[in-house]
């Protein structure tokens, strides 16, 4: 099935089910509030919700209405936890090569993860608002999943089982602001703003033989300003599937119901199928010619971050952003 969180003016809006067209939806009010009421009681809710879906698809619901992307808010408003992986080594190794830097052979091994801020996502169509542009302003299109409860120590086979839901990301980076942070040996604060996350979100199931060996075989489309620039496929060259990436979060803590795992920069070592981030572009610039050439994003760019099924469909919806400048806003 398909969930998506209407805005209505709330912190975590109300609780939709989507039909599989994108076309229609219901609130599931009479079911749960939010998202993050059907994941705290999953087992019970979402055969409930389930039934929903299948009304709505069939065009039985009730109290349907026209779905617009832009009265939705990210599936997971906010999150109790957010963490972002780095599954696709070959974006890896592309930026330690622009730098002359060697890629550790661990980095094979065990996935690179960070812990971002999950207290203010960002809805699909909302303004990626910032106050610089000099900053290095830069879209990351990435996939990412839902958990319900995972016990610290799960194996990778016991975490696969708890991934309740799937939707595309887009973790800006602001790349300028990166070498310093990084250069603290504390990691990123400042330089990764407010995530970005697709209209809905999708159960497995629904993805058919599209979602196997815990990843997502479909390609993912980003389009910047209008041109497509690059539809890597999520599931070539991803080094760990996301029961790898979960289980990894999971060696020291509990991973709670309604945590979000990213895979990261989704990356093809064939460059032929572009690229899912503006770095990752510069990055092949330097290694071919010496230096980069392609611009960060601006003020007024537009981005456009998209997953067709195997029948051109989409799948979670579009993100679909601009780039704005921010007002600064006097304290109270």
């Amino acid at each position: 099935m398909k969930l998506a969180t209407i805005n209505d003016g709330t912190r975590d809006g109300q609780l939709a089910v989507v039909s599989r067209d994108l076309k229609t939806a219901q609130l599931a009010d009479g079911i749960a509030s939010t998202l993050q009421r059907a994941l705290d009681d999953w087992k019970f809710i979402a055969p409930q919700l389930q039934q929903l879906y299948q009304e709505v698809n069939g065009g039985r619901g009730r109290r349907s209405f026209d779905f617009d992307p832009r009265q939705c808010m990210a599936p997971l408003p906010r999150a109790y936890q957010w963490a972002d992986g780095s599954a696709y080594v070959n974006h890896v190794e592309l930026v330690r090569k622009a730098r002359k830097a060697a890629l550790p052979a661990s980095f094979w091994d065990e996935p690179l993860m960070y812990q971002g801020g999950s207290d203010d996502f960002l809805g699909p169509c909302a303004d990626i608002e910032l106050f610089h542009e000099e900053w290095g302003i830069d879209f990351e299109a990435e996939v990412a999943v839902i958990t319900d409860d995972v016990a610290m120590g799960a194996t990778a086979d016991q975490a696969h089982q708890q991934i309740r839901l799937l939707m595309l990301a887009n973790d800006v980076s602001l790349r300028n602001l990166i070498p310093d942070e990084l250069a603290k040996g504390f990691g990123f604060v400042q330089a990764k703003p407010a995530t970005s996350f697709s209209p809905v979100a999708v159960t497995p199931d629904e993805l058919g033989d599209a979602w196997k060996g815990g990843k997502l075989h479909l390609s993912l489309r980003s389009t910047w300003n209008g041109k497509l620039v690059g539809q890597p496929h999520a599931g070539v060259d991803m080094v760990f599937n996301f029961p790898q990436l979960i289980a990894h979060l999971t060696k020291t803590r509990n991973v709670r119901a309604g945590s979000i795992i990213g895979s990261g920069t989704v990356s093809n070592k064939d460059a032929k199928r572009g690229y899912s981030c503006i770095a990752e572009k510069r990055c092949l610039e330097m290694i071919d010619g010496g230096a980069p050439v392609t611009p960060f994003m601006a003020f007024g760019d537009t981005i456009r971050i998209e997953m067709l099924d195997g029948d051109g469909k989409s799948v979670f919806g579009a993100i679909e952003q601009a780039v704005k400048r921010a007002e600064t806003r006097k304290p109270r």
